[in-house]
């Protein structure tokens, strides 16, 4: 027996294994990604039901919140070796959920669409979005930070290809239908994608730069420390300006700059791409100068973007702050999952790094209604944009009290 499994942990111990899993992962955060260009129906939909702003903008906000609950939830399947089962459970709900929007469009049933692309759908992201994080980390433990944030990319290469198709399939064969088909493709595209995302049997690759003493603790013992709370705090902060303007996106392009619809997916085109790219970018960085000094960094060069982004009419220049946000809002993304796991280890990083992403549930369910009742409010997107800037600065303050723990005192 012994030799048994030391001819499987050779055979799936292998590079060539290590990139099947990084291309499974990519292929599945494209898929997920998708929910980020979710402004390009608002209109559509606005339109064809005569629903408000507020109350299409409320599927986005449920679609996120439900993603990080069910992520903080799933953390601890995840953990236990089943990572392939909740997978496929993900595709199932994220598929159907985005198939059952497509009814509620034909049946003009807006509490449909809430249940269907809102909580259903969201529950599948946040399962699948949770498992190539936590199952990569453990098979990548000498490149947390680039893999990660290679993999988080293409949930913003999936907006971006999203942003820009959904328009022209809307046009062309109408919302329903847009819905039906892309509902059946995420589906397969996950389910398939499943059978290669799953723990490692055991640690195949050391990474050579870590100390002969590092540990990882659980759970409950990361609650007891005060790095958990600012972590979540700096994460939250990011994504709810970020989040607050990818759900606004297309109808804040269309009012300021007056331009078409399928003008403005070119521009959520060239964010989401932004997005995906500071995945990587942040993951990168991180590993030369250190996860905490590059998430201070992300969310400091945002606050002036978000000050002048109300008062810009050029389309240039605003697709271009737009690409800036977004390249800082997806370098969170890029970064946290291996902040997390450099401060707590990565044995339980699915649970705790899921509990972390229930900042991003909260932020989602928040920021696009709070800008939205922010314009009803004031009539103009400007303050709400300033009230961002805000929270930005309160996190680059709690970047600025982390100080990493000693796991072996804990």
């Amino acid at each position: 027996m012994p030799a048994l499994a030391q001819k499987y942990d050779e055979l799936v111990c292998t590079t060539r294994t290590r990139m099947g899993l990084l291309i499974a992962a990519v292929a599945t955060m494209m898929v997920l990604g998708t929910v980020y260009a979710w402004s390009v129906y608002k209109i559509p939909l606005m339109k064809s039901h005569g629903w408000s702003p507020l109350q299409v903008s409320f599927t986005f906000s449920l679609s996120i919140l439900f993603l990080g609950i069910s992520a903080s939830v799933g953390g601890r399947f995840i953990d236990r070796a089943s990572a392939g089962a909740v997978a496929r459970i993900a595709a199932l709900l994220f598929g159907g959920g985005t198939v059952l929007a497509g009814v509620a469009d034909q049946t003009g049933s807006l509490g449909l669409l809430w249940l269907g692309y809102g909580v259903i759908a969201g529950i599948g992201n946040g399962l699948a979005y949770l498992v190539p994080v936590a199952v990569l980390v453990r098979w990548f433990p000498d490149r947390k930070g680039t893999v990660t944030g290679f993999a988080v990319m293409g949930f913003g290469l999936g907006a971006a290809v999203s942003g820009q198709v959904a328009p022209l399939l809307v046009e062309k064969i109408g919302i329903a239908r847009t819905f039906y088909g892309a509902g059946l493709l995420f589906f397969a595209v996950l389910f398939i994608a499943s059978f290669w995302l799953k723990n490692p049997v055991r640690v195949c690759f050391i990474d050579p730069k870590a100390p002969k003493s590092a540990q990882s603790i659980d759970l409950g013992s990361a609650l007891g420390m005060n790095q958990f709370y600012l972590l979540w705090a700096a994460m939250f902060l990011n994504i709810l300006a970020g989040i607050a303007l990818i759900g606004n996106l297309s109808p804040l392009a269309q009012h300021q700059l007056a331009i078409t619809p399928v003008a403005a997916g070119s521009i959520i085109f060239a964010a989401s791409v932004c997005n995906g790219v500071g995945r990587l970018l942040a993951g990168w960085v991180s590993e030369k100068i250190g996860r905490p000094r590059t998430f201070a960094l992300l969310l400091l060069t945002q606050m002036p973007c978000f000050l002048l982004l109300a008062h810009i009419s050029n389309a240039w220049m605003f697709t271009g702050v737009c690409c800036y946000i977004m390249l800082c809002y997806g370098g969170g993304f890029g970064t946290m999952p291996s902040f997390a796991a450099d401060t707590f280890g990565t044995k339980h990083i699915g649970k705790i790094y899921g509990v972390i992403l229930l900042a991003w549930g909260i932020a989602g369910g928040v920021g696009p209604l709070l800008i939205e009742l922010g314009r009803c409010k004031w009539g103009t997107f400007t303050e709400p944009l300033y009230l961002a800037t805000v929270g930005l600065g309160i996190g680059v303050l709690a970047v600025m009290l982390y100080k990493k723990p000693d796991l072996g005192r804990v």
